[in-house]
């Protein structure tokens, strides 16, 4: 990849961070926050969105343009959710425990609350929210965080409800699942402090860490997403939504950089050639007769096949402008925003079934010039025309440069066109949930991880490795809740990020694990009623019979404490069936007798205390 001084192009960056918040309840309904398997629902409804215009009588670009695509919205509910995600029941009151996190989130980040929050409205008529717009409600600002390359500043905080979740393509549109669709979230908007792509990361990890620092956030795979906003001196701002893994910003960056300096680079090209847009043009005829599947399937199927001549663009449509992305994948995108599966276009022509003879009679069609370049959508002819006027209003606004718009992230680093810009018209007052007055000296200051990192080295004498292992991990509340009931920090640390880790990499359900089981097991050790040794045994039984207590399976599996005179019996046995090697080595035969009688106890007893008397019963007969 080529590298750019970013300084000289004038890259500006933010960063929007959402971070779901882990709280009992949802942010306007007293709905668990816990997720369900698809197949659980228990009832399904459908809905049809459409767009409304702000109180000062304006539409929003963004929702507008999502109303264009028809498509039906099914939803699958819950007996874990209620009628206030089905719109059909006006919201609660903002959930205090969501608000009280928020603001401590706030102080992490030196920001001030405001006076009285106010929950709005943000249109959004996707269809992952069944009253087609977002309830948000701004709760602080003004804030900074630091980075080697600089201070960032925190412009907002926001606390916001999270949208359903999509789990299914239909025939007829989106099926999305309720039990996601109001889990409260915080959304973090930096200021364009952001220069490098390396800041960028940065920052996204500091935020990432402080977040976590409270550790009242969820953990896991589509928690947390990042949206990036980046923009050049002679491009556009973009805003890059759904970066799902931290480690993808700096290369979304860097991809968005290349990506506009290349757009600018076809803009000058275009002007410098005197390039413009034709009007669509039917050319179903030229393809009468044609082999190419994609083709013929929609004219077999009563569609059409519809063009428009991009004059001055030849060679310029096949142009990379990101890892294999061309200025055709750009068309290419908003043809499929329309409903079609995509275009063809003379720079990688013939090709796909199309002849050569077809691309010449295509080009004499439409009156091409050599040029010039030719772009055709084949499918419905509704579908068709919509999508080739989308095609030829992406290829005009290539005249001018890069277009303001808003990417969605791909595995890869690159990006899609999703939707313009949303503009102020998407927001207005929600007048259902009344006013909120923060008050954050209630609430207390959070710890943050690197500081817990130190102090769980000083206070608990666990090493460097393992300290930073149970701050950063998902179990760090528990971890901390265990030591305060006097669980020993070495044995809860061990047992909660290397017991576990072993397990799973046995192939053992550890995911069926609960909290209260963890807990139960670590108290059973503290009790004397569990040796150390059978911590892990006794959480392998759980992991695959969820529904026992500790206490029943550690009776049932005879994974209790073992008595003195019990285990000197065990080691006795094992002694005497080696007697020979005894005899022979004395002590030197005691590594491998212990790991013989510490299996025959089954994690029974401790192990202090099976050494201690291996040692004496070796003694007397060595």
């Amino acid at each position: 990849m080529t590298e750019y001084d970013y300084d000289e192009l004038g890259l500006v960056a933010g960063l929007e961070i959402h971070q779901q918040l882990d709280t009992a309840t949802k942010l306007f309904c007293q709905c668990p926050t816990e997720l369900r398997e698809p197949e659980e629902s228990t009832r399904r409804f459908t809905r049809y969105l459409h767009p409304t215009r702000s109180e000062l009588g304006e539409i929003d670009d963004a929702a507008l343009e999502e109303s264009k695509v028809d498509r039906e919205f099914e939803y699958l509910a819950y007996d874990s959710t209620c009628l206030v995600e089905e719109d059909d029941e006006p919201p609660h009151e903002l959930d205090r425990e969501a608000l009280e996190t928020t603001l401590e989130i706030a102080q992490l980040m030196n920001m001030k609350p405001v006076d009285q929050a106010h929950v709005m409205r943000k249109i959004v008529v996707d269809g992952s929210n069944t009253s087609g717009f977002q309830r948000s409600s701004l709760i602080a600002t003004d804030g900074e965080i630091e980075t080697s390359e600089g201070a960032v500043g925190i412009e907002d905080l926001l606390l916001e409800e999270e949208s359903a979740q999509r789990v299914a393509e239909t025939d007829d549109g989106v099926r999305y699942s309720l039990d996601r669709l109001g889990i409260p979230l915080v959304e973090i908007g930096t200021s364009p402090d952001i220069s490098t792509p390396e800041q960028a990361l940065e920052a996204a990890e500091r935020i990432g860490m402080l977040l976590r620092s409270t550790g009242k956030v969820k953990r896991g795979l589509g928690t947390i997403r990042q949206d990036v906003n980046v923009s050049i001196a002679e491009g556009a701002r973009v805003e890059i939504k759904g970066v799902q893994s931290l480690d993808d910003i700096d290369d979304i960056v860097r991809n968005e950089v290349a990506r506009q300096v290349e757009l600018v680079e076809i803009a000058a090209e275009l002007a410098e050639r005197e390039a413009a847009v034709g009007d669509r043009q039917d050319v179903t005829d030229v393809f009468e007769n044609t082999d190419s599947g994609v083709i013929g399937g929609a004219l077999s199927s009563g569609g059409s096949v519809m063009a428009v001549r991009l004059e001055g663009f030849d060679g310029l449509v096949g142009r990379e402008i990101a890892p294999d992305r061309r200025l055709g994948t750009e068309l290419s995108d908003h043809a499929k925003r329309h409903g079609a599966g995509g275009i063809f276009h003379t720079d990688e022509l013939p090709a796909y079934g199309v002849t050569e003879e077809e691309v010449a009679d295509l080009r004499e069609a439409v009156g091409a010039d050599p040029e010039d370049a030719v772009a055709i959508v084949a499918d419905d002819t509704d579908t068709a025309e919509s999508a080739i006027e989308a095609v030829a209003e992406r290829a005009r606004t290539a005249l001018e440069g890069v277009p303001e718009e808003t990417r969605g992230a791909n595995d890869d680093g690159t990006t899609r066109y999703l939707r313009p810009l949303p503009g102020a018209a998407r927001m207005y007052p929600e007048t259902d949930v009344p006013p909120v007055e923060p008050d954050p000296s209630e609430v207390p200051e959070p710890e943050l991880l690197t500081e817990k990192v130190e102090r769980y080295q000083a206070e608990y004498d666990l090493g460097a490795g393992l300290a930073e292992q149970v701050a950063y991990g998902t179990h760090m509340p528990l971890f901390e809740d265990v030591v305060a009931d006097g669980v020993d920090p070495t044995l809860a640390a061990s047992t909660l990020e290397s017991t576990l880790t072993e397990l799973r990499r046995d192939d053992v359900p550890v995911e069926s694990l609960e909290r209260e089981h963890l807990e139960d097991v670590l108290g059973m050790v503290e009790d004397g009623d569990l040796p150390n040794e059978g911590v892990g045994d006794l959480l392998a039984v759980l992991a695959e019979e969820p529904d026992r207590t500790a206490e029943e399976a550690a009776e049932a599996e005879g994974l209790g404490g073992a008595d003195e005179s019990e285990v000197r019996e065990a080691v006795v046995e094992v002694v005497e069936r080696n007697e020979g090697q005894v005899e022979e080595e004395g002590m030197q035969a005691f590594s491998g007798l212990m790991g013989e009688c510490m299996g025959a106890l089954r994690g029974k007893a401790d192990g202090d205390l099976v050494s201690r008397l291996l040692r004496e019963e070796i003694q007397k007969r060595a």
